[in-house]
């Protein structure tokens, strides 16, 4: 009869067995927190284990006063490392780049690879490409497919407070990129010289515009998620981004300015003769000028994700990750890091510098210049060791590591194998880091935080290109593969 009674879940007898299990529950509950509460007994023993140690007193006095990370540095690392090469670029880009308090990273890398060849052509002592004409654009393209987006996952039924609509709401216009964005924008919108259209305050602090810009995607969000509810015709979904997109256009041609159609380059080159190019539009100047010395669809993106879930010789793409409606899709070709770090190899070997995303702030001795895996020694200092104690699909996994940073490899060393050893590496901080802004970098540090990088197809194996006809699988939009190199 209880047996009975237990099924039908009737009477005072159903309610009983309830009751007695939402007790049991709340009883567990208790006693869990009960014994990992923090208690002034395990509070005491502590306290006196700390003090018993007499070199926890020394780091606690030193930490006090000066920024630990800097007391952990290694002074045999200092000692060890110089910026001496093997191979190296024929010429490295002057000036040194500075992308100030803005997540441009991506853009600058980029420009700072094209410039190269470009430089040597033109007999160019200095230059640079605008960075603040592709970040015009990108901000513009990157607005106008964010919208479309809301649109996209309202109609695949993405609910506004499920986990993919909140996460592209988070963050609707963000300075980071990727390179098949870039490419994006070249192909679509050309390139400028610096001097023909320069940076703004907010080219350089990025934050007050984005705040701004921000604020109307998430209203126009709502307002289209609005509108969606009353099953509207294509043609006034588009009429509405269209009037929300002519407000944003004026907000950032009025804290970036707004690009020429067409603009006169006048310089001298390196022999102090006069020079002129133009009226040229920005996509022709591209096209007739610094396509034929580095066209950016020649060049292909690999990475290296190591995550059980992902597989070495496969494509990959993330779920409403882009900047261009209608552009090419983000892109990955997945491969080990031995080969990642082959052709880097390869194209340093033949002259070409590298774009490549990595993790800048793991095992970085900033002010020095320095990324090697014992630059720094927390177990010295701490007891304890970080960021190299579990491994990098891991961290992956458990949000410990991401690619954050981009920059450029411009030379390396390699022993008697060929495998490189070290690299050299440009950044877009300015010159007050490392050899004037230059960086090295020990290849076990790209092993462990090294996550991408794009080099001329004519250094990849044909069995590795062939990866790219593959259909990608689809990563969610929140895949730490996904984040954006600022």
């Amino acid at each position: 009869m209880s047996d009975n009674n237990s099924v039908s879940g009737g009477g005072a007898g159903g309610g009983a067995g309830n009751n007695n299990s939402a007790n049991s529950g709340k009883n567990s509950t208790h006693r869990i927190e009960e014994t990992s509460a923090i208690t002034n007994p395990l509070l005491e023993k502590w306290r006196k284990n700390f003090y018993s140690e007499p070199k926890n007193l020394l780091a606690q006095n030193v930490c006090s006063r000066v920024d630990p990370f800097d007391v952990c540095l290694s002074r045999k690392a200092l000692e060890t490392t110089n910026h001496v090469f093997n191979y190296k670029v024929e010429t490295e880009g002057k000036p040194v780049t500075n992308q100030r308090s803005s997540g441009r990273c991506w853009l600058f890398a980029a420009l700072n690879c094209i410039r190269l060849p470009f430089m040597k052509n033109y007999n160019l002592d200095e230059f640079e490409f605008s960075q603040a004409f592709l970040f015009y654009w990108d901000k513009i393209e990157r607005c106008n497919y964010f919208l479309n987006n809301i649109v996209k996952t309202a109609q695949r039924g993405e609910k506004v407070d499920g986990r993919l609509v909140s996460f592209l709401l988070l963050d609707p216009t963000s300075d980071g990129g990727q390179w098949d964005m870039l490419v994006n924008l070249i192909t679509k919108h050309g390139l400028m010289p610096k001097k023909c259209f320069p940076e703004s305050f907010s080219c350089e602090s990025s934050i007050r515009m984005n705040a701004i810009l921000k604020s109307k995607l998430r209203e126009y969000a709502r307002n289209l998620r609005v509108l969606l509810d009353q099953n509207p015709t294509e043609e006034e979904i588009a009429c509405k981004i269209q009037e929300q997109m002519a407000e944003i256009y004026k907000v950032v041609g009025i804290c970036l300015g707004i690009p020429s159609e067409t603009f006169t380059w006048e310089y001298y080159d390196k022999s102090k003769n006069y020079q002129s190019i133009g009226p040229v539009s920005s996509l022709e100047f591209y096209e007739r000028y610094v396509k034929p010395h580095f066209n950016v669809e020649d060049k292909v993106c690999l990475v290296t994700d190591p995550r059980p879930t992902s597989s070495y010789d496969q494509a990959y793409t993330v779920d409403c990750l882009g900047n261009v409606v209608g552009g090419r899709p983000v892109l990955y070709n997945n491969q080990s890091v031995e080969l990642l770090l082959a052709v880097v190899t390869k194209s340093l070997k033949a002259g070409e510098a590298v774009w490549f995303g990595c993790e800048v702030s793991k095992r970085f001795a900033s002010k020095q210049g320095i990324e090697d895996v014992d630059v720094h020694d927390f177990k010295l200092v701490f007891d304890i060791d970080i960021q190299t104690t579990f491994s990098k699909a891991d961290r992956l996994i458990f949000g410990e590591s991401a690619m954050t940073h981009a920059m450029v490899f411009t030379a390396v060393s390699v022993d008697k194998s060929g495998v490189a050893q070290k690299l050299r590496v440009e950044n877009s901080w300015g010159e007050d880091r490392g050899e004037k802004g230059y960086l090295v970098m020990n290849a076990d540090w790209f092993r462990e935080f090294g996550f991408e990088v794009v080099v001329d197809k004519k250094y990849v194996p044909e069995d590795v290109l062939r990866v790219f006809d593959m259909d990608p699988i689809v990563l969610p939009a929140w895949d730490p593969m996904g984040t954006l190199a600022q």
